[in-house]
């Protein structure tokens, strides 16, 4: 077998393969033979069938069976010989398999780009000096006292205030009939202002008095994502039946016993601190990972593989997807689609594909690797995150160890950043400003 490889860019080859004809006739000879001991045909005793007419028969069938053989051999023998780093498919066109002649194709495959080996010490970094506040927890702890809140029905004769909840039964109709895309829902309990609702049922129920029927009219624009409201105006019918007051419960001792595992208000003061802490420490090593890659992505230029890029491109948009699935809804209910999403994000996929790259190249260079004790520690921390045993974990990888190959190079990706980080000079600074963003945490299930 002859194969020449072109470079058509630093990623891209193509490689031209030739078969010699004689390799074609002897894996010929052995399908044919093959087919001989099990080709059924009237008229020829199984076993004893003429080549001629196993030709004339199934010679479309064998020479479909035989040529992608061929090509997937002496495929895996150039990669093997020439040392290729692919990534994603290879690209070809087969052409038919002719018994007479050498089998000549071409198959164009993408490389990793070979780096230079990567100065990353000394670098200057600065790292923010983040404080759990008392606020912060504070914040939290009303999150939790607004998830015990009740629902209590207002005794009073008054007005829809901007703060309330409201019973109310509710029926959309186009041109004076009943509209099926808004069918009659009863007992709707919506609150003042929330967008479950068009902003105009806000408008009309502030300020009425229940029990009360009214007419709210919605005109939705023309680039509404909803294709059976798009540009029409609807009239909703609605019975405003009682107003409903949130009742919040003391922060107490008492409030925290029903989370399960807290006895008193403090232990879930401290459970937020710790979670904040956490958190904020998370937020250091983003940041500072930030600036790492802000600095060597400026400092090394380098053609990316376009299957890597569509690679991390296809992920940022399947949890895109995924999100809006667990919210009960999708892209096209938002005006979105894959191919929206695929040109928003492609320059965030190449810079991704990027970092990737680089970290390979220092992991390479580094001979990085983990150890026993942190490969155990790591699926440690994962089993708590999953509240899952570590057994469970370690069952999950052994049953696909593709998925566990792919784990620990993360792993070893974390590895490199923490590398970069332990050999920069990084300075300690207090944040720009006071507003720290907070993320809302459960103390039961992160504590």
């Amino acid at each position: 077998m002859q194969v020449k490889i072109e470079d058509k860019s630093a990623v891209k080859k193509v490689l031209s393969f030739e078969i010699p004809k004689e390799k074609v006739a002897k894996e010929l000879d052995k399908a044919y033979n093959e087919l001989k001991k099990k080709a059924d045909i009237k008229g020829f005793r199984k076993g004893k069938i003429p080549r001629k007419v196993l030709e004339n028969r199934f010679s479309k069938d064998v020479h479909a069976d035989v040529a992608p053989r061929l090509i997937q051999d002496s495929f895996v023998e150039a990669i093997q010989e020439h040392n290729l780093n692919i990534v994603g498919g290879p690209q070809l066109d087969p052409p038919e398999l002719n018994p007479d002649s050498d089998y000549v194709f071409d198959i164009t495959v993408e490389v990793k780009p070979e780096l230079p080996e990567i100065d990353y010490k000394d670098m200057a970094l600065e790292k923010n000096r983040y404080a759990v506040s008392d606020a912060e927890i504070d914040a939290q702890i009303h999150m939790i006292q607004k998830t015990m809140a009740k629902k209590q029905k207002v005794s009073e004769s008054r007005a829809v205030k901007a703060s309330d909840f409201v019973l109310i039964d509710y029926q959309g109709f186009l041109n004076d009939e009943p509209f099926e895309p808004t069918p009659k829902i009863e007992n709707f309990l919506y609150k003042i202002g929330q967008n479950s609702l068009p902003e105009a049922f806000a408008e009309k129920l502030t300020g009425c008095v229940p029990v009360q029927d009214i007419e709210v009219e919605v005109a939705y624009p023309e680039d509404h994502p909803d294709e059976n409201l798009k540009g029409k105006t609807i009239l909703y019918k609605v019975t405003l039946k009682e107003i409903q007051e949130e009742i919040l419960p003391e922060i107490n001792d008492d409030l925290v016993k029903g989370l399960g595992k807290f006895e008193t208000l403090e232990q879930v003061k401290d459970s937020i601190r710790e979670n904040l802490e956490k958190g904020n420490a998370q937020r250091v090593k983003h940041e500072l990972s930030e600036q790492i890659f802000q600095h060597l992505l400026e400092k090394y230029e380098f053609e990316v593989p376009e299957a890597m890029v569509e690679g991390e491109l296809n992920g940022i948009i399947s949890e895109t997807e995924q999100a809006y699935s667990a919210n009960n809804t999708s892209l096209e209910e938002h005006g979105l689609s894959r191919e929206k999403l695929s040109e928003q994000y492609r320059d965030v996929a190449e810079k991704q594909a990027r970092r990737h790259l680089i970290l390979d190249k220092i992991i390479t260079q580094e001979k990085l690797d983990l150890t026993e004790e942190e490969m155990d520690k790591s699926l440690e921390e994962m089993a708590r995150g999953m509240n899952a045993t570590v057994d469970a974990i370690k069952n999950f990888f052994n049953m696909d160890p593709k998925q566990m190959e792919y784990y620990k190079h993360t792993q070893l990706e974390k590895k490199a950043i923490d590398l970069i980080i332990e050999t920069s000079q990084v300075t300690e600074k207090d944040p720009e400003t006071d507003v720290q963003e907070t993320s809302v945490s459960d103390p039961e299930t992160d504590a």
